[in-house]
């Protein structure tokens, strides 16, 4: 189903309910918005810090204890 086909199913079905059932829908469609919104947003976040190089310097810090240095292993 193409999106203007999804837009008119929903309009025809608004149209069939009451206002306050409308108002229901109108505000389930501002959630999925901000949800979608939000999630967009962390994903720009994750990829900002995953192209980051603030921890860079991890990566070249040498390693000061081995698996030899362990009294117990589990």
């Amino acid at each position: 189903m193409s999106r203007a086909e999804i837009i008119e199913k929903t309009i025809s079905a608004l149209n069939k309910l009451s206002e306050t059932k409308g108002e229901e829908v109108a505000d389930f469609a501002d959630f999925m918005v901000k949800k979608t919104e939000e999630q967009q947003l962390q994903n720009g976040i994750h990829s900002i810090i995953q192209n980051s190089d603030a921890f860079a310097f991890l990566n070249d810090e040498e390693d000061l204890y081995t698996l030899d240095d362990l009294k117990e292993k589990y």
